[in-house]
């Protein structure tokens, strides 16, 4: 699987060409990852997705990319995600899954996929299990990294991201090769605005409500992994394979 990171088709919608070339693969993973933000899951699925051949979906770069995408180049569906998040509330599940329900070719992806963000209740789980269902595919299993709120805290004061391509690292597990710079792209990398203390503790409590009830609902499906998520992300990554087998 040659994974380019320019995923048109899923930032900004259907009428964009997939940007990520298929080839064949010895066995296509579809896999949730869930965890707090902070716990590693964008650079576990930056690993993942080179192991497996497996495309990274991830949810919160579509509204990352809601917010700065031309106006007149949003869907609807995506306009209103935007619309939602300028009036400062969370963005419903009606929209999260129609934005998810327009990219579901991404889902066939001869690769595979890893997605990420989605879904973060119950509902979204059912509505997954359905939208997979209608296209003949299903889940392979669930990976939920935990980590101890203290140190979600300190995971995500040093994160750093791409602006152009998404790559993440961090400043002390994960630097880049020239501080301050991609280093795929060159580009000069910034902290997210949701990554700044008084978003984490929001998103945080958020995350916490919904979560319990999303484990319990793949647990009772034989589906969810728990990962230990204290370590650096190469030994995150060692668990991950071993227990996926």
């Amino acid at each position: 699987m040659n994974l380019q990171r320019d995923r048109s088709a899923w930032l900004y919608g259907p009428d964009n060409p997939c940007q990520v070339e298929p080839s064949y693969v010895p066995r296509v993973r579809r896999l949730v990852l869930l965890g707090a933000p902070g716990c590693g899951k964008g650079t576990q699925a930056a690993l993942l997705g080179a192991a497996y051949g497996a495309c990274h979906l991830s949810t919160g770069d579509i509204f990352r990319e809601a917010r700065t995408h031309p106006q007149h180049q949003k869907s609807p569906v995506m306009a209103e995600a935007f619309t939602q998040m300028c009036h400062g509330g969370l963005v419903s599940d009606e929209t999260v899954l129609a934005l998810l329900r327009e990219r579901s070719p991404c889902l066939r992806c001869r690769g595979g996929f890893l997605l990420d963000g989605f879904p973060r209740t119950v509902p979204q789980a059912e509505a997954l299990d359905t939208m997979l269902a209608e296209q003949g595919l299903s889940l392979d299993g669930v990976v939920y990294y935990d980590l101890p709120h203290e140190k979600l805290f300190a995971r995500v004061e040093g994160r750093r991201i791409c602006a152009v391509c998404k790559a993440v690292y961090h400043l002390d597990s994960c630097p880049p090769a020239h501080p301050g710079v991609c280093n795929h792209c060159d580009t000069t990398l910034v902290q997210r605005e949701d990554d700044r203390p008084e978003a984490v503790k929001i998103r945080q409590a958020v995350y916490e409500k919904s979560t319990a009830p999303l484990l319990d609902y793949y647990r009772a499906r034989n589906l969810l992994t728990a990962i230990p998520a204290d370590g650096t992300p190469d030994e995150i990554f060692g668990l991950t394979l071993r227990a996926m087998g």
